[in-house]
């Protein structure tokens, strides 16, 4: 559905930031901005700030913000539509409605009654736990340890042995045989219909918004297979789901535990580990990775201790490095998993467990040294060798540095050997940065510079949202066309706008890049600078006339380099002259 950018800042304007926010956030008041505990990630010292002003919000600790429909999509995990909607009733504004296609109508009205069923099963399956005349259900999960309010909170239930009996409750209930069959929840042929669970402890699966979409079934007694999950329908993708993340999300830690299996999970929400989540029957996915980028940047793999654990945590790490996360490795041993831990060393031991997890990159390692002969010099070499490899592939020099210098520590390598190998290594496979270390100083030197101008944008981006009476100091010096970051020259141009019609509004700036996650953030953050506020007169006048020269001859340098004839030139090196001498009076 579009909505006008009209219609879009009207609900905007009409939803006062500290009222949605205070609903979520315990807000103390400081001067003219609002701070309280960022509700998205963990913190013990207020870094959130809230400034009614600029009707905007942003995190100096995590970096998070936007304006208050980025708010509630955030913390809601909302889609743009659905948050504009809720802030929309909240203000009593009637959205305009599009009338839907026949293909939409049937899509939605599909989905939406998969899930009503699938609720009104887990409602049987928790019922049936309750009153199994042999209490196998219920005693299994008591036996393993699960509290009463855990096995409610869960969901937790029970698949009778009889072969139907969720087919006919359901039949009951006024659902008929194609609508049942596309929930996999039965399977109906000339020869009859049959649940696909039965005999089984039930564990109801939810989306990140507590929406039952599928389920997972443990078989009692003997069995095969001894787990078994719902198959792929219309609202159940397992490559894109975890179990327990709809939990996991809300809690206020900075890391996502991972573990195996549904019992991992539950066990480890129970014993105070909410940010507990598992993969479901799978191995990890592009789709999960992306999935707990939206909530975290670290995850702690608690994988089984066992060959099978090891490998599976092999094949998640680059997995879940591709997508930009920090990944450590938990050390069970002696003990197959987390539950079995827990139960025998306490919570508090796992918390040190936690607090001791390896980096990845020491944990592969670890591996690979399991896999040869130390007291075999050929071997012993072959482990130094693949080692170097593994080095190589990082792609900064000082990541690397500490890398080898922590490796060499670990395991008894002679750092000058070692680095040396690793220059061996990155010739024979062309690795640029080893091969060229003449050139890693201009590099890193014009990385900082390009480092450099972009705060200084951003600084001056931030300067003129508070400060807009500046602007007529720097209007017939800096355009848009001088910031040469392309999104901030998209950034410059709106505020340009909103400076020459005498308005200044960030918060509908932000407006503009709601659809797309990583500009968004990054446009909060522009109008979020820092800037010193103990600086005198003097001193501002100073720091402002820096920003502005800075960016100025950033611009004219870049200008200059691509220059299209010698009358273009002599023109950037007259304007170049010409800041020289350049200060801005705030008079």
């Amino acid at each position: 559905m579009y909505y006008s950018e009209e219609l879009v800042e009207e609900v905007r304007t009409r939803n006062d930031i500290v009222d949605v926010v205070g609903q979520y956030v315990r807000l103390t008041k400081r001067g003219s901005t609002y701070f309280g505990l960022c509700p998205f990630h963990n913190e013990k010292t207020p870094s959130f700030s809230v400034t009614p002003a600029k009707q905007m919000y942003y995190c100096f600790g995590c970096h998070a913000g936007g304006n208050v429909i980025t708010f509630i999509m955030e913390y809601e995990n909302y889609t743009f539509p659905e948050a504009l909607k809720y802030l929309a009733d909240r203000a009593g504004i009637a959205l305009p409605q599009r009338e839907a296609t026949e293909e939409e109508r049937r899509e939605a009205d599909l989905r939406s009654r998969l899930l009503a069923i699938n609720k009104e099963a887990g409602r049987y399956f928790y019922y049936q736990m309750r009153q199994d005349r042999e209490q196998k259900a219920y005693r299994y999960l008591t036996e393993r340890g699960l509290s009463d309010d855990t096995i409610r909170r869960f969901g937790l239930g029970f698949s009778t042995p009889y072969e139907n009996d969720l087919y006919l409750y359901l039949k009951k209930k006024g659902y008929g045989d194609s609508l049942l069959k596309e929930t996999g929840l039965v399977k109906i042929g000339e020869r009859g219909s049959y649940d696909k669970f039965w005999n089984r402890v039930m564990f109801p699966i939810m989306d990140v918004n507590s929406r039952i979409i599928g389920f997972g079934g443990r078989v009692m007694g003997e069995g095969e297979p001894k787990y078994l999950n719902s198959p792929e329908t219309k609202v159940f993708d397992k490559g894109r789901n975890l179990y327990g993340l709809n939990i996991a999300r809300t809690a206020k830690e900075p890391y996502i535990l991972i573990c195996e299996g549904y019992m991992d999970t539950i066990s480890l929400h129970q014993a105070g580990f909410a940010n507990a989540a598992a993969c479901l029957g799978t191995a990890m996915t592009s789709g999960q990775a992306n999935l707990l980028k939206r909530y975290t940047s670290e995850i702690i793999l608690t994988y089984d201790s066992d060959g099978a654990g090891v490998k599976a945590a092999l094949r998640a790490i680059p997995i879940l490095k591709e997508v930009g996360m920090t990944v450590k490795v938990l050390n069970l041993k002696p003990y197959k998993d987390p539950d079995e831990f827990i139960k025998a060393l306490g919570a508090d031991a796992f918390r040190q467990r936690i607090a001791e997890a390896a980096g990845s990159f020491l944990f592969e390692i670890g591996q690979l040294y399991g896999q040869y002969d130390m007291k075999d010099p050929e071997s012993k070499t072959k482990f130094h060798r693949a080692v170097a490899a593994k080095l190589c592939g990082f792609s900064s020099e000082l990541e690397r540095s500490n890398y080898l210098e922590a490796v060499c520590e670990a395991y008894r390598i002679p750092f000058a050997s070692m680095r040396q190998l690793v220059g061996e290594e990155a010739l024979r496979t062309g690795i640029s940065a080893a091969q060229r270390p003449a050139l890693r100083p201009a590099r890193e030197k014009k990385r900082e510079k390009e480092d450099g101008i972009h705060t200084s944008q951003k600084l001056l981006l931030t300067w003129l949202i508070e400060a807009p009476q500046l602007y007529p100091k720097i209007a017939g010096l800096l355009s848009p066309e001088d910031f040469t970051e392309e999104l901030y020259r998209r950034v410059a141009k709106l505020v340009w706008e909103q400076l020459q019609n005498g308005l200044v509004n960030p918060a509908a700036i932000v407006n503009h890049f709601i659809n797309d996650a990583e500009e968004y953030k990054e446009v909060a953050s522009l109008f979020n600078t820092k800037l010193r506020g103990d600086m005198t007169k003097e001193e501002k006048e100073k720091a402002f006339s820096e920003t502005v020269l800075r960016v100025k001859r950033y611009s004219l340098d870049a200008a200059g380099r691509q220059a299209a004839d010698v009358a273009a030139l002599q023109e950037i090196l007259k304007q170049q002259a010409a800041l020289k001498d350049l200060h801005i009076s705030f008079n």
